[in-house]
C-alpha cells in the first residue's frame, strides 16, 4: 500500500471523452489520453483492504492490488508482469470489460471505487509503447496439434496458452479477418483494431497458425478435424441473435445488430462495400430494440451515420441511480449508466414493448408499442401491458439488439454430435471437456452470452485442461475454477 491515506485524499478520476461534435464524425476511440501522474494517483486510492473483494469480482483472478501499488510506485514493468500473469489481453478487457472488479471494490461500499479498469488499460499501453510486450515462443515443441475453432477472445486465449506450452495450434475463423466479435462486433470507437492486429502478430511469432476464411463444418468437416488434430477446442461463440417474431417482421429495414455492425467495421478497415449491400442510418428514423452493450454499439454507429432520430427501447424498467437494498455490495451494481454513445444523443425508452411492425410497399415505416409494468412471479419477470399507453413511433430502420440465444448447431456441432445443455449451449464440465473425446469448449459457446473477461478466463481454463489431457500434466498456470455457471457476474 503505497499511500495509506490515498483513498481519503484523492477523488476518483477517469479520462475525459473527446468533444461530441468531433468524435461523431470519425471512428476513432472516444477517450483522451490519461497522464501517468493522474494514473499513479488513482493507483494510490487502493486501500490494501484485508480481503480484496475485487478478486471475487474478476473471473480471471487478476492481482489488482499488486499492480495498483506498483503503478503508484512507478514500477511499470513489474506491474505488467503481474497483469500478464492472469490476463493474456489486458488491452481488450481494459477497453471493453464493464469492470465487475470495480463493483466489488471495498472502497465502493461508501465511496467511489478505484479506477481499476483504467489502471489496467494504461499499464498495457505503456508496455506496448516501451516495447515490453514481445513474443514468448516455446523452447521445445511437444509434437501435439490442437485446432481452435473461433478467433474471439476465448479462442485467442486458448491458442496463446497452448502455443506457449509447446503445442502446434491452428486457429480457424470463418470471417475474412481474425478477431471474432473483437473484430466485427465491437465498433472502432470503442476499440480500434490495431489492438487486435498487434496481438495476432505476437501470437504468429509464437507459432500460432491462423486460417481465416475457413468455415469449419462447411469447408472442413468435423471428421477431418478429428482425424488431423490431437485435440479440438470449440470457441465459436453465441452467435444466434434473439429475434422478435411479431407481425410485420418480414418487412425490409429490420435487421439484426450483428448484420449491421460488421458492415461498418469492414468499411472502417478499408473494404469496399457498395451501397446496395450496406445498411445505412443516414437521414433515417432509427429504433434500436435492446438496451445493452450491443444496443449502445448500434447507437454510437447510427450517430456517426447521421441518422435523423434514434430511440433505444428496453422492456425492463429504468435502473435506479444507485444501489438498492436488494442489490448490495459486492454484487454487480445494477444502476443507470451512460455510455459514450448515450452521451452523443438519442432517446432511451424503458418499460416499453413492441407489438407490431407497420410498413408500406414492403418496407417498415412505424412501430406500434405499449408501455408495460414488470412483475416478478415465481422468480420470473412478467410484463403486464398498461391500458391506454399504446403509441406509434416512426422508423425507417430497426435494429434488433436483444442478445443472443446460443451457438449455431447446423454444421460443426451437428457433425460432432456434442451434447448440449438445456439452453442449447455446448455442455461441458469445469475442465471444459465435451461429451466427445478430445473435444473441449470455451467462452460463450458453452456458458452463453457473457463478458470478454469470462471468455479469456474460460480460454485459459480450456488450455490448461487440453495441455493436461495431451501431456498427463500441465505446467500452465491453473485458472480459478468457476464451474460452468452461465451467470455473467458469478
Amino acid at each position: 500500500m503505497g499511500k495509506p491515506t490515498g483513498f481519503m485524499e484523492i477523488p476518483r478520476e477517469l479520462p475525459t471523452r473527446r468533444p461530441i461534435p468531433d468524435r461523431v464524425n470519425d471512428y476513432l476511440e472516444v477517450y483522451n489520453p490519461f497522464s501517468e501522474d493522474k494514473l499513479r494517483a488513482q493507483g494510490a486510492r487502493c486501500m490494501d483492504c484485508g480481503i480484496p473483494f475485487c478478486h471475487q469480482g474478476c473471473p480471471l483472478g487478476n492481482l489488482i492490488p499488486d499492480w495498483n501499488d506498483l503503478v503508484f510506485r512507478d514500477q511499470w514493468r513489474h506491474a505488467l508482469e503481474r497483469l500478464h500473469a492472469t490476463n493474456n489481453f489486458p488491452e481488450f478487457t481494459g477497453k471493453l470489460c464493464p469492470a465487475p472488479c470495480e463493483a466489488s471494490c471495498v472502497l465502493g461500499i461508501n465511496s467511489d471505487p478505484v479506477t481499476i479498469k483504467q489502471v489496467e488499460a494504461n499499464i498495457i499501453e505503456k508496455a506496448w509503447a516501451e516495447g515490453w510486450v514481445v513474443p514468448m515462443p516455446p523452447k521445445v515443441l511437444t509434437g501435439k496439434t490442437v485446432a481452435v475453432v473461433g478467433s474471439g477472445p476465448a479462442g485467442l486465449a486458448t491458442a496463446q496458452q497452448l502455443a506457449r506450452a509447446g503445442h502446434t495450434v491452428t486457429v480457424f475463423e470463418r470471417d475474412d479477418r481474425i478477431g471474432g466479435l473483437l473484430r466485427y462486433g465491437i465498433p472502432d470507437f470503442k476499440m480500434e483494431k490495431q489492438h487486435v492486429d498487434r496481438r495476432v502478430a505476437q501470437m504468429e511469432a509464437e507459432g500460432v497458425i491462423f486460417r481465416a476464411g475457413v468455415n469449419v463444418g462447411v469447408d472442413i468437416t468435423a471428421e477431418q478435424l478429428l482425424a488431423e488434430f490431437d485435440a479440438i477446442c470449440l470457441c465459436g461463440g453465441s452467435t444466434l441473435g434473439r429475434d422478435l417474431p411479431i407481425e410485420g417482421r418480414e418487412l425490409d429495414g429490420i435487421h439484426f445488430a450483428m448484420t449491421f455492425l460488421p458492415l461498418q467495421n469492414k468499411r472502417v478497415a478499408g473494404d469496399v462495400i457498395d451501397d446496395a449491400n450496406f445498411i445505412s442510418a443516414k437521414g433515417k428514423d432509427v429504433i434500436i430494440i435492446g438496451g445493452g452493450d450491443t444496443g449502445a454499439d448500434c447507437l454510437g454507429t447510427v450517430h456517426r451515420h447521421g441518422c435523423n432520430s434514434v430511440h433505444q427501447f428496453e422492456i425492463v424498467p429504468r435502473p435506479p441511480e444507485s444501489r438498492t437494498p436488494t442489490n448490495p455490495w459486492p454484487q454487480w451494481s445494477n444502476v443507470f449508466r451512460v455510455s459514450s454513445a448515450h452521451e452523443e444523443g438519442g432517446q432511451r425508452e424503458y418499460a416499453i414493448n413492441t407489438k407490431r411492425f407497420v410498413g408500406e410497399n414492403g418496407r417498415v415505416t412505424h412501430l406500434e408499442t405499449v408501455r408495460v409494468e414488470m412483475k416478478v412471479e415465481n422468480g420470473r419477470p412478467q410484463f403486464i401491458e398498461i391500458p391506454g399507453s399504446e403509441k406509434q413511433y416512426p422508423a425507417d430502420l430497426v435494429l434488433l439488439a436483444m442478445g443472443f440465444v446460443g451457438p449455431e448447431r447446423k454444421g460443426l456441432l451437428d457433425q460432432l454430435g456434442v451434447e448440449l445443455d438445456r439452453m442449447g449451449n455446448v455442455k461441458a464440465g469445469p475442465d471444459k471437456r465435451t461429451s466427445v473425446d478430445k473435444v473441449f469448449t470455451a467462452g460463450d459457446m458453452t456458458r452463453g452470452q457473457s463478458l470478454i473477461v469470462w471468455a479469456i478466463a474460460e480460454g485459459r481454463q480450456a488450455a490448461f485442461s487440453i495441455d493436461e489431457y495431451l501431456m498427463g500434466q500441465s505446467l500452465l498456470p491453473k485458472p480459478l475454477d468457476h464451474g460452468n455457471s452461465a451467470r455473467p457476474f458469478a
